[in-house]
């Protein structure tokens, strides 16, 4: 196969798949990020609920902010200290309806002298998908205000379930913005 059509071919099929929705984070313009150096779950917002154990889910999502926090430079604060930086967030899911565009397929090919080409035309279709949002809210207690806030959202495939590699993939974007300490990876 000759280069320009392998590359016609694959604009083509790159331009026909579906990007996940884009991230959307706020950082407050007051807060010195440099200052915070210790993060923890904020339990205020677990108080109505701590009768209930903490599912395999929220230990999934928790595990994944924990390391992206501590990947870039925060530390998670000992029990009975008083964090920098309180942590909260909340999870949903809805039903969306995905749309597939009319697309055109266009592919050549051939063995020794022979050649051959093709069109494949596909129509525009819909289908329900279950996609899961993860809100993060950042606050900084001592003055108790939010530094920082994000969302994402990805399609939670079959099951509806999210698995610890989406979980982990969604929170590495999400927080990728988010400020890193001094001399920590960005």
């Amino acid at each position: 196969m000759k280069p320009l059509p392998l590359l016609i071919v694959l604009i083509l099929a790159v331009g026909c798949t579906s990007a996940p929705p884009p991230v959307h984070t706020m950082k407050s313009a007051q807060a010195d990020f440099n200052a915070f150096t210790t993060f923890a779950w904020d339990k205020s917002k677990d108080s109505d609920v701590s009768a209930q154990p903490v599912s395999i889910l929220d230990s999934n999502i928790r595990a994944a902010i924990g390391s992206e926090f501590q990947r870039k430079g925060y530390a998670e604060a000992a029990a009975g200290t008083n964090p920098n930086l309180l942590l909260q967030y909340e999870t949903a899911a809805a039903e969306k309806v995905k749309s597939n565009p009319f697309r055109i397929g266009i592919g050549m090919g051939g063995v020794g002298s022979n050649g051959a080409a093709g069109v494949g035309v596909s129509s525009p279709s819909a289908k329900n998908v279950r996609e899961g949002t993860l809100v993060l809210r950042v606050i900084d207690p001592a003055r108790n205000a939010e530094v920082w806030n994000g969302r994402v959202s990805r399609e939670l495939g079959k099951g509806g379930t999210p698995d610890p590699e989406l979980i982990n993939s969604a929170v590495a974007e999400l927080l990728q913005e988010f400020p890193p300490r001094a001399g920590a990876p960005k």
